[in-house]
Order: C-alpha cells, then structure tokens, then sequence
C-alpha cells in the first residue's frame, strides 16, 4: 500500500506538466488522475487504520492516510471529474487542465500531510495553481481577483512559516506531534495561516468576492473542494492535542454563525452560495472528528450548485422571482437545497445527523441555529417560479458534459448517503424535518419580504488585513488564557 500511495500522490504532478506534451489528449490524461484518486480515497473510507510512511525522520516528515483523509480525497476526486465533464466541450487550453490537474494534486497531497513542512509547501502550491485558474479569463477583474487572493494568501502563509519554524526549534521536528511541546506563540501564527487559507471566521472574509467572481467551474472547485485544504490540518491539530480541541470547536461556530448570517440577507446567488460555504466549514470544525463525511457532502452539494447558478438567466434573486427559470434546471437545483438543508434520503441529512451528535452542550444553540439559517438560505432557490417552457443559458442546455457533471454529483448525494445509516433511527427525523419547516416558514414569512443590504466594507482589502492582525490577537489571548 505505501508503494501505490507514493505513486498515487505523484501521478498528478507527472501527468499535470505531460499534458502540457500531449495536449491533444488534455482532457483524457486528466481524467486518468482524478479516476484514480476516485478508487484511492474510496478504499481509504474503509481502511480499519491509518498508516504511515516515514520520509525524511530527521526532520519529521511523514505522510499519514487515515478515513478522515479518505473522505477529503473522495470530495476532490468526485468534484474534479464533474469539472472536467463541465468543461468537455469547452474551448479551454492544455494550460487550464494542467493547473487543475496540479491543484488536485497539491490538494490531495495537503490531506495526507503529517509535517508542517509538508503542509506549508503543499499549501502555497495550491495558492499559486488556483491564482492562475482564477485569471485564466485574462479580464481586469478576474485579474484583480486572483492578485487579491494571492496577497491575502502570500501573507497567512507567511506567517504560518513562521509558526512551523518555531515548532520545530522547540521539538527538532516539523512533525503535528509537535504542537503538543510548541510554544503558545507558534500555535497562533499556524492557527492564523490556516484560519486564513480556509476562509474561517473573520480572517476569511477574502471568500464570498472570490469563489462568486471566478468563473463557474473555477468556483465550484475553490468552493467545493480547494478551502478545506485549511481546514483539514485544524481538524487534524484538535485530535492530536485536547487543548487545541475546544479552541477549534469555538471557530467552527463562530464561522458556522457568520456566514450563515450573510447569506440569509444576501440577494446575488452566487455571493449567497459563497458565504455559505464559509458557514459550512463552521460545521465541519465544529466536530473535528467526524468532520470528513460533512466535508464529502458539502463539496458535493456546493460544486453542483455553483455549476447550476453559474447557468441561471441571473445572478439576482429578485430577478429570478421574476423571469422563472427552466424547469431542468430548477430539479437539481432542488435536490442540492434539500440535501444542504437536511432533508432525509440525500448526504446533508446523514452527515448533519453525524455532526450535531458530536458537539458539545455549549455548541447546540448556535450550531441548530446556522441550521435553521441554512433551510432559510436555500428557501431561495427551492421557493423559484419554474417552468418547462424557459430555457438556461444555451451551454447548459447543449452540453452533455454539464448534464452528466451535475448526474455524478447529485448520484454522488443520493449514494454517500449510505456512508452513515445510523442517521436513520427514527428518533433523529423529526428534529431534521422541524429544523427544515421551521427554515422555510421563517423565509415565507419574514426573510423574503426584508429587503437588508448588508456592508461590504468588511470584505475590502486593506480591512482583510486588518481583520488578519485583529484575530491573531485574539488567538493570543486564547492559547494564552
């Protein structure tokens, strides 16, 4: 197993710059790397322990694949196939296909991470191939974008290295083992990069402008899969080290709060869809360890909804309550709200069954509050005039490649489904389906006739800065307490 590991964690990279050889067979090549972390993450779902290869034990790098790492590598597997379907037909070059095949491969190779070192390399991979997907259009403002990004990036990982370098004086070894002997400073300046690079709490406020401007297939993979590149390592920080623990639980519904509160309010669908993934990630931190089957159903859910908003006649709420959309596309678009909303029979209802069993007492009320706020949120799309007669955007309604991306994401909720029948206790429904009606009364009733803007001054660049510098404060001040 370790020899196919080693190999499987290379492919991409081999095949990312071949394609720059074979462009002729872009897509193909590819596809041949994402199927294979397909079968590699699936068998790890089900692997009865974690092992690990030793790389360089002088310095502590190692590499370890547990099922937590199984569930992430299956969500970018799932979510980068469905981007290469959308994207078939498409004009796009060999350049755009080896950066995706690149990210992939940095992204899988954050999962595995046991060493700061690994991860911090790992990580600034993934900032540069998905700066350079985010200004493949080559407009001003996808431009702007991405050198915002990259700025907001560059600097919460520096301060990350900073924090690597310091466990490592304290322990000669990069390795997560090493948090428990690091001194209080180092955990914050990691805590910082990490909370940062994964769109958490305040520090990830760089979010919403950047997965909503991107183009479509660029968004649906930042959104689906590439954010919980930081968040991963803070799951796994909580298990190794209980101090840590509870301060990861508090960002989780710190962050679960925030966006959801952003995206009840907010009237542009693909500015709502990214400020609830910033709440999303709030609940996968808000269980550490058990937070890689939510992250499987998030990636799903948000991947297939960025690819279906992106194919709306509007991007305006208010617009669509007039015009209607196409009744085809309104089907999935449902089967996505439901499933994030936490109806039974689709993933989010599992997996949001499997995370309000493993909070804590004091995390309950705001965690079943961001999901009532949830059902709310998405009672935006359910609750769209649709009909047979209206048409998408003509690439949707052309494309086999966009119907069969939306067929393997939307199949891909109905079967992860089964990956916790627990759920299934009788005892568990009527609190899914309260949370629910509760959600889309409060929409019928108060949200949809509220007409609040809330301030973007908070997502401004010089305030992410200083949103950064606010919460490295406060990190201080906790891991000091």
């Amino acid at each position: 197993m370790h020899d196919i590991t080693i190999i499987w964690i290379l492919l991409p990279f081999v095949i990312g710059f071949s394609i720059y050889l074979l462009p002729q067979i872009d897509r193909y090549l590819a596809l041949l790397v994402f199927s294979a972390s397909l079968g590699f993450g699936t068998v790890q779902i089900f692997q009865p322990e974690p092992y690990q290869l030793h790389l360089l034990d002088s310095f502590g790098v190692t590499l370890q694949v547990s099922g937590q790492s199984g569930y992430f590598i299956l969500t970018n597997a799932l979510v980068a196939i469905a981007i290469i379907l959308y994207c078939f037909n498409s004009p796009k070059s060999a350049f755009f296909f080896t950066q995706l095949t690149i990210l992939h491969g940095a992204v899988n190779a954050v999962f595995i991470c046991a060493d700061l070192m690994s991860l911090y390399v790992a990580l600034e991979a993934i900032g540069v191939s998905a700066f350079l997907l985010m200004i493949y259009q080559r407009t001003d403002r996808s431009i702007w974008v991405g050198l915002r990004y990259l700025f907001i990036s560059n600097t919460a990982m520096l301060f990350f290295l900073i924090g690597a370098v310091q466990v490592y004086q304290a322990n000669n070894s990069f390795a997560y083992a090493g948090l428990a002997n690091a001194p209080i400073e180092a955990i914050a300046l990691l805590f910082i990069g990490l909370l940062t690079k994964g769109g958490i709490f305040v520090s990830g406020l760089w979010l919403p402008l950047t997965h909503s401007e991107s183009e479509t297939p660029v968004s649906a993979m930042l959104s689906g899969v590439v954010v919980k590149a930081g968040i991963f390592p803070l799951m796994q920080f909580a298990l190794l080290v209980d101090s840590i623990n509870p301060i990861v639980r508090l960002f989780g519904m710190g962050t679960a709060l925030l966006g959801v509160s952003y995206a009840v309010f907010e009237k542009d669908s693909k500015r709502m869809l990214a400020f609830h993934t910033v709440s999303q990630l709030g609940f996968v931190l808000a269980a550490p360890a058990v937070g890689g089957f939510y992250a499987l159903s998030h990636g799903l859910v948000k991947s297939v909804l960025f690819l279906l908003a992106g194919n709306l006649p509007s991007r305006n709420f208010k617009e669509l309550k007039k015009t209607g959309i196409a009744t085809n596309l309104w089907i999935p678009l449902a089967i996505a709200s439901l499933s994030i909303s936490g109806m039974p029979l689709l993933a989010g209802y599992s997996a949001k069954v499997l995370i309000l069993k493993n909070i804590e007492s004091w995390q309950e009320i705001g965690m079943n509050l961001a999901a009532v706020g949830t059902a709310i949120s998405f009672s935006k799309f359910l609750f769209l005039p649709h009909s047979p007669e209206l048409k998408g955007k003509a690439f949707s309604t052309n494309n086999w490649g966009f119907w069969a991306a939306i067929a393997l994401l939307l199949g891909g909720l109905f079967i992860t489904n089964g990956f916790y029948l627990d759920a299934y206790k009788l005892s568990n429904f009527p609190k899914a389906l309260i949370t629910i009606a509760i959600g889309w009364g409060a929409y019928w009733l108060i949200f949809q006739k509220l007409s609040i803007k809330l301030p973007r001054v908070v997502e401004q660049f010089e305030h992410l800065v200083g949103a950064m510098s606010l919460v490295l404060t406060g990190l201080f001040w906790m891991v000091w307490a």
